[in-house]
């Protein structure tokens, strides 16, 4: 298989990506779209590997694919399964079961080289945040190894035609990346994490390399290419943001900057020269091993440590990742790289023996529920409650058409038509376990729909911190739509609203939360706690104009500092956790404004009161500890544990009579 001749300023190029990323990931300043050094390795990716393929396709009129695949594990995985190995024995010692279980899964994805598919999938509501996932930056690898398959099916099915395979990967890239544009402010988590929006990127250097061969280039242009490229990936790593509007048009800044590298790498000028220099290009050498290195060294660090002290220390740990690369490139990747007597069905036996060790681990990880056994009794009620958060939601919809076109309906209980409505926010999920088993209790269907950051009122709107604007205006257009459909529930005679109503009425969280911010407007409203007094009546009239009788659930008490993963890991590792317990007059002081309105509703007979605080409060506190059990999964939310011990408040809704 012929390969160029050796290019010291892409390695140049490389380092570039890969500073990138790993002064972006450890948080220094100046470098806004960091992350964008991994479009520049796709770019980089695709033009060598496309370029070998093609030189190879077009010599020989055929593809050696087991040499090239060879190549390939050679090159990545050796490097690859050490640091695999080494995050793995790390993780066992500090990550919760939760979080090691969810470890195991992504090992698994990993090494398969699907973990793009598995990050994308869990990227929602509730889900494990990318500060506790090791292996998260290897969505990256697992797209160019995608890559690595499709690219090579492609010449091989096109085989008989240089042009056809040429005039598909144009299609190809075109295609990729109007998909790329048009998804992105629709489906962001998508065109980020997924191969197809992807592709364009790696395409990009595959007919770069592939006109060029063509053509006989020389990759001299001149030296404007050069310095527009470099000021092209530049501006790119300091100037674009990170949130919903990346990739899509604006990854073609780096992307077009690295082609122009590329394209004008023979050129004679300062920029290739600069990147040329032994420093630049020794970075570029143990790229690869870098970027597998800093983030599990990041994330396992911040994770033990609870956070870095400031920069000093981030840059202390990062010269960890730096030394962990550098051997692992000098006596792991170089080595074995080197090593021509492996070959063949060696290779592929020395690559079943780790391969195989990762997935038993993985699994052994994931079956056991993360192993909780390996922490101290007093650990445990945390991180049972850390754990019991996920629901089964296999029953929901949304319908297509009709009266609820759009809203997702998720039925609880006994089949059958619903009697009962419960209508609110993340609230509804946090207590869906415990619904869902009173209905079944009393023999009564009932339907939940929930929307997340979205109190369940009619006309107000939204802006929340922590939504995007498309999430926002969906909130507003799903109670709409839930107002239209009411009068088609003919069977239903109990609605029971739940929400966190404080969040609303005060504008923002409190504790561990506190940053996050909502701002409601609507029916004249100066402030949020107005808005929600002037929305309360109305929606509780219309509701009452549907329904015989409208329930509303007392919020339970936000426990300021509470988070069960938190609170864990600080005793898992011998800190200090946050208090468990909320004063009753800190806590009446909270709920004041947001609760005010539905007294009223309550002393005019138009609501019927749930309170969860008889349950979860004592004497002068409220706390997170019931029964030697935390109930309580972050500060506001219950979890499926308390929901399941509060079900009796939810018996007289679903009870005989609610027909």
């Amino acid at each position: 298989m012929p390969h160029p001749a050796y290019r010291p300023e892409i390695d140049g190029l490389r380092m570039i990506a890969v500073l990138a990323v790993v002064l972006y990931h450890f948080g220094f300043p100046g470098l806004a779209g960091g992350f964008v050094g991994v479009d520049v390795f796709f770019v980089i990716s695709g033009f060598l590997i496309g370029g070998i393929l093609w030189r190879d396709f077009e010599a020989n009129g055929r593809l050696n694919l087991s040499r090239f695949y060879i190549r390939r594990v050679k090159r990545l995985a050796p490097a690859y399964f050490a640091m695999a190995g080494a995050t793995a024995l790390a993780a066992w010692v500090i990550l919760l079961p939760f979080e090691f279980r969810e470890f195991g899964k992504s090992l698994i994805a990993a090494t398969v080289y699907l973990s793009n598919i598995l990050f994308y999938r869990g990227a929602g509501y509730f889900d494990i945040a990318s500060e506790l996932k090791p292996l998260l930056h290897t969505w990256s690898l697992s797209v160019e190894e995608q890559f690595y398959i499709v690219v090579p099916l492609m010449i091989l099915l096109l085989k008989f035609s240089p042009r056809a395979v040429l005039g598909a990967m144009i299609v190809g890239f075109v295609a990729s990346l109007v998909a790329c544009v048009l998804i992105t402010p629709h489906s962001q988590t998508a065109t980020f994490y997924l191969f197809p929006f992807r592709a364009w990127e790696l395409l990009a250097g595959v007919l770069l390399a592939v006109t060029g061969h063509r053509r006989g280039a020389d990759w001299d242009i001149a030296p404007w290419a050069s310095f527009a490229g470099l000021t092209m990936v530049l501006c790119g790593i300091a100037l674009i943001q990170p949130g919903e509007g990346f990739p899509g048009w604006q990854a073609t800044l780096p992307v077009l900057g690295t082609v122009l590298l590329l394209a004008n790498g023979r050129n004679d000028n300062a920029v290739n020269r600069a990147l040329s220099m032994r420093g630049p290009v020794f970075i570029g050498m143990i790229s690869y091993s870098l970027y597998l290195w800093h983030w599990p060294v990041l994330i396992l660090s911040t994770y033990w440590r609870g956070g870095y002290a400031g920069l000093y220390e981030a840059a202390a740990w990062m010269g960890l990742a730096f030394g962990l690369a550098i051997l692992s490139w000098r006596f792991v990747e170089r080595p074995v790289r080197e090593l021509e007597g492996i070959r063949g069905r060696a290779v592929l036996i020395w690559l079943a023996i780790p391969t195989t060790a990762a997935l038993a681990f993985g699994a052994l990880a994931y079956i056991k529920d993360g192993l909780p056994g390996r922490f101290a009794p007093h650990v445990r009620p945390h991180i049972a409650a850390s754990a019991a958060f996920l629901q089964d939601w296999s029953r929901c919809y949304r319908p297509a058409e009709g009266d609820f076109q759009g809203v997702e309906i998720c039925p609880i209980g006994s089949e059958g038509a619903p009697k009962v409505l419960v209508w609110g926010d993340s609230h509804v999920r946090a207590f869906r376990e415990g619904l869902n088993l009173a209905a079944l209790e009393q023999g009564t269907p009932g339907w939940i729909i929930w929307h997340a950051g979205c109190a369940p009122l009619f006309d107000i709107d939204k802006r929340e911190s922590y939504a995007t604007r498309a999430q926002d205006a969906a909130c507003r257009r799903d109670n709409d739509q839930i107002r239209k459909g009411l009068a088609s529930l003919t069977g239903v005679s109990r609605v029971l609203l739940i929400g966190r109503w404080s969040y609303y009425a005060e504008g923002r969280g409190i504790g561990v939360d506190e940053d996050n911010t909502i701002a409601l407007s609507g029916l004249g409203g100066s402030n949020n706690a107005q808005v929600l007094n002037r929305a309360i009546p109305p929606t509780v009239a219309e509701l009452r104009r549907h329904f015989d009788e409208v329930h509303v659930l007392r919020q339970v008490p936000e426990v300021p500092g509470y988070d069960s993963r938190d609170a864990a890991r600080d005793l898992a590792h011998g800190r200090r956790a946050a208090p468990f317990t909320v004063a009753r007059a800190d806590l009446t002081a909270r709920i004041a404004r947001s609760e005010a309105p539905w007294k009223g509703e309550e002393e005019a007979g138009s609501i019927r009161w749930i309170d969860t605080h008889e349950t979860l409060c004592d004497g002068d506190t409220c706390g997170v500890i019931q029964n030697g059990e935390s109930w309580y999964f972050d500060n506001n939310h219950i979890n499926n544990i308390g929901a399941v011990q509060m079900r009796h408040l939810f018996a007289p809704l679903f009870q005989e009579g609610a027909s």
